[in-house]
């Protein structure tokens, strides 16, 4: 075969060897055809971006994805091509001079293998302008696709699209860049690679304003164990290039970034969870109203906890029945997922090619070897060790999404769910003929046992029944004619009725091999004569569902129909299911005085409204406001009145409202306010408090911070523009130095940049890297930037506060209320849609409803955790 013109002239013509260390484009043939490489490139040139390169033909095709690639299918990355890059590219990092082509720092962020989707040829499809492909890196998995756009006469090159096929790798719009900071070749930062470029002098500086101490090196490698996104830091091998084809690295098995319980202490458990009660819905008699309750489908199959462990995996009935072996394929998915260990909830369905569950079709795809069948995981009690069956049920959702994410049938699917809405979610159900809704309080606690906190509301009633005897049919090919029911009532059986339809001869004949080992003589319970005459009875032992129309006043169902046995319920647990009525009232019985009065004038939003939101989003704040010294700001006759910041708890708030004493500077001691429960937060309320601001440190180790908080203050006249701008600063300067961090709006005219920190470091040292770390950026960019705590310097600045990270400094908590205009509150965004707000008061008091929507979304999962400690200098 002749050889083809150079595809690597265009990358050779581009650089000066003798001052770049990139390699030389050389053009092997013999590689035509081999291997199916891929790698990421985090570059820091004239824009940060991520250069994603795919193995074809012996080279590197390549595309600039100036965001980086995003795990949520929704987004769609631009995606720039580029020159054709040499196979030796694979394995480089580090710096491109400044003045080359190119010129910046270079991290080798992520590599694997690619796999062409099945019978479409690559390169013919790369030429007409769509890629479909799977990757198996360390950081990017699953499926995507890559579309070319329609070129317009200003392009400079080819725009093409980077987006994530839904599966169940995907997952929200930070999981990978916002996470992933390091380098899967060094484990190093930007900053470590980048010794002599920008952020070598942000170093420099910030080392400047320190005593001397000792640095690394140029050729030193980073400390083993440094820790920050769940990185060892040491030396990884690098992918090995041989004959042109590139060989994928050993496989890791934390493709994703740590769980959020793992950055809270790690995984404690290597056995598979215990069993444990699940929690099980009242039946209810309407769909509860109010942003304070999500709603989910309800699923027709067989409710199961999932415990997962050290990639075992192992299936519980709700009974607590070792089902592992009925489900194969849910037990090898389950293995596989990403997690040290954990106690799932959920239930197994078998669904149709619309989408539609049912039970039927469940119990025969069992018989045939249960695959093909689909579990929806809906709650989490246990993940990585950690008990979390006492955090709100909206946070445990928001745990259990970044496990599972999305994905499609069949195998594990994330059970999605609404915030209010549940009329109009339960009459589209029943419009579907699927069975109902399962409402449940946002903010409450898992319980092993029935709640009124677990609501179902079906379209239709059905539920479980004992089996007590069969009548025979006068057709004796048919077998017998109906089924005869009981349920447990005051101790013993009564006789409800029976049910004649919804048998096939085949499940006719199934039924009455299981009736004769079990027949006996008597009945067992007291069934009216003209019901009995004939009937062979059998021992109550199994447990059937059955549809029916009502029960009669005789306590006798009408119109019923055969669904299937039950063989996860035992009989002794079947009672007749009565519709309760709804607990409207909140869990909190704090008596709420003044209702009425009107608390913000200009937006005529009352106390009782300010009340409702905190109720409502109260399981959202307390994951951040309880058990951390708090301080308030009151204004008891609203906030156009005197208002005053209180810090100090005399105990006047009430037994919700608890103290702890903080020794203070002069060596005495001061008692602090401090909530455990959403409850506290109303009594707060209740005196008069709009506003919570919260120490960066929690009453656990009060000396130990476990965040930082940039608190980027605009100086009048200002654009929010510039705050935004001055936000993307900072993360970035951060994420060179390994630090995730996540923007919060204040709720005010600015914007919090949060950086989460494990409990290491304490007060001196972590005020000490705050201030010099503004101070430098102040220094660097001083017709932008001050950390002057002086006004009259702040002219036309933007104020970076450094003071909010000092024992005792307090930063407002993420959902509180302000007492500004408008009845603003703060909420965490995510980086991707910083540049969709205007304002850092874009969500208020009236925006319960939408604010736990977005917390249960993909965009914002995971904000504010990350396992990380402070970067030596």
């Amino acid at each position: 075969m002749a050889k083809p013109a150079d595809p690597l002239e265009t990358y050779n013509q581009k650089r000066d060897f003798a001052k770049t260390a990139e390699p030389r484009g050389t053009f092997d043939t013999l590689s035509w055809g081999e291997g199916h490489g891929f790698m990421v490139q985090k570059h820091d040139a004239t824009r940060l971006h991520y250069d994603f390169r795919l193995e074809l033909d012996g080279v590197l095709k390549s595309w600039a994805v100036p965001n980086g690639p995003s795990l949520d299918p929704a987004d769609k990355r631009l995606a720039v091509r580029t020159e054709d890059h040499p196979l030796s590219y694979a394995t480089f990092e580090g710096i491109i001079p400044k003045g080359e082509y190119g010129g910046g720092t270079v991290m080798l962020w992520d590599r694997g293998i690619w796999i062409p989707h099945p019978g479409k040829d690559p390169r013919k499809t790369l030429e007409e302008g769509h890629l479909h492909f799977t990757l198996d890196g360390e950081r990017m998995q699953g499926e995507w696709i890559m579309i070319r756009m329609k070129g317009r006469p200003r392009d400079r090159g080819e725009n093409w699209i980077l987006k994530k096929v839904t599966d169940e790798h995907a997952g929200g719009a930070m999981a990978l860049t916002e996470r992933f900071l390091t380098s899967i070749k060094t484990g190093r930062t930007m900053q470590e690679i980048a010794s002599e470029a920008k952020a070598k002098e942000l170093k420099s500086w910030l080392a400047g304003l320190n005593p001397p101490r000792a640095r690394l090196g140029e050729g030193d490698q980073p400390k083993a164990g440094r820790g920050p996104n769940g990185t060892s830091g040491s030396s990884k091998p690098d992918v090995e290039t041989t004959r042109g084809r590139i060989a994928p690295p050993p496989r890791r098995t934390a493709a994703r970034s740590p769980s959020p319980s793992k950055a809270r202490g790690g995984s404690k458990a290597a056995a598979l969870p215990a069993f444990r009660e699940p929690q099980k819905a009242t039946l209810a008699d309407h769909v509860p109203s109010g942003s304070g309750w999500i709603h989910e489908m309800k699923y027709d199959g067989y409710r199961c906890l999932l415990a997962i462990a050290g990639g075992k995996a192992k299936v519980y009935t709700r009974s607590g029945l070792d089902w592992s072996d009925k489900f194969p394929e849910i037990v090898d998915a389950a293995a596989s997922l990403e997690v040290g260990s954990a106690l799932l909830d959920g239930e197994i369905v078998s669904l149709d090619d619309k989408g539609s569950s049912s039970f039927s079709a469940l119990q025969q795809a069992i018989s045939e070897g249960g695959r093909g069948l689909t579990l929806f995981l809906f709650d989490a009690l246990e993940i990585d060790g950690e008990d979390v069956s006492s955090l709100p049920n909206i946070e445990r959702k928001g745990r259990l999404a970044t496990l599972v994410g999305e994905g499609k049938p069949p195998t594990l699917l994330y059970a999605e769910h609404i915030v209010g809405h549940g009329e109009e979610l339960f009459q589209a159900m029943c419009a579907a003929g699927q069975e109902g809704i399962i409402s449940k309080r946002a903010d409450a606690p898992y319980r092993s046992t029935r709640t009124k906190t677990w609501l179902k509301i079906k379209c239709i009633q059905r539920q479980e029944f004992v089996i007590i005897g069969w009548t025979p049919s006068d057709a004796k090919a048919r077998g017998f004619r109906s089924l005869l029911l009981a349920v447990n009532e005051g101790g013993s059986l009564r006789y409800v009725g029976k049910v004649g339809t919804g048998f096939s001869m085949a499940l006719i004949q199934d039924l009455l091999a299981k009736f004769r080992p079990i027949e006996v003589k008597t009945a067992p319970t007291a069934v009216p004569r003209a019901e009995a005459r004939g009937a062979h009875w059998v021992e109550p032992k199994l447990v059937c569902e059955i549809a029916f129309a009502e029960f009669t006043s005789e306590g006798v169902i009408r119109h019923g129909s055969f669904l299937g046995l039950r063989g996860d319920k035992p009989a002794r647990e079947v009672v007749r299911e009565l519709p309760q009525p709804i607990p409207e009232a909140p869990a909190d019985t704090i008596k709420i005085t003044n209702p009425e009065r009107v608390i913000f004038p200009d937006a005529n939003v009352t106390k009782q409204e300010l009340v409702d939101y905190y109720r409502a989003v109260g399981a959202l704040m307390m994951p951040w406001s309880a058990n951390r010294p708090l301080s308030l700001v009151r204004c008891p006759q609203g906030r156009d009145k005197k208002c005053f910041f209180q810090k100090h708890n005399t105990g006047s708030f009430g037994k919700d409202v608890h103290q702890i004493g903080i020794t203070e500077k002069n060596g005495g001691s001061e008692e602090y306010v401090f909530v455990e429960e959403v409850a506290g937060l109303i009594a707060c309320v209740q005196m008069g408090t709009i506003e919570f601001h919260g120490w960066g440190s929690p009453i656990a180790d009060i000396e130990k911070p476990d965040r930082l908080v940039f608190d980027i203050d605009p100086d009048e006249g200002l654009d929010f523009a510039e705050t935004k701008r001055a936000a993307r600063d900072l993360h970035r300067y951060l994420a060179d130095m390994g630090l995730q961090s996540f923007p919060l709006l204040t709720g005010g005219k600015g914007v919090h940049v949060v950086v989460p920190l494990t409990p290491e470091a304490e007060w001196p040292q972590v005020k000490d890297f705050a201030q010099r770390f503004c101070i430098a950026l102040a220094t660097a960019e001083p017709e932008r930037f001050t950390a002057n705590l002086a006004k009259a310097k702040r002219k036309g600045r933007m104020f970076l506060d450094y003071l909010r990270n000092q024992r005792g400094a307090t930063a407002i908590m993420p959902f509180s209320a302000r007492a500004r205009e408008g009845a603003p509150v703060s909420a965490p965004i995510s980086w991707d849609e910083l540049d969709d707000f205007q304002s850092g008061a874009r969500f208020t008091v009236r925006d319960a409803a939408l604010l736990l929507e977005r917390a249960s979304s993909r965009a914002l999962q995971g904000w504010g955790e990350a396992s990380q400690i402070l970067p030596d200098l």
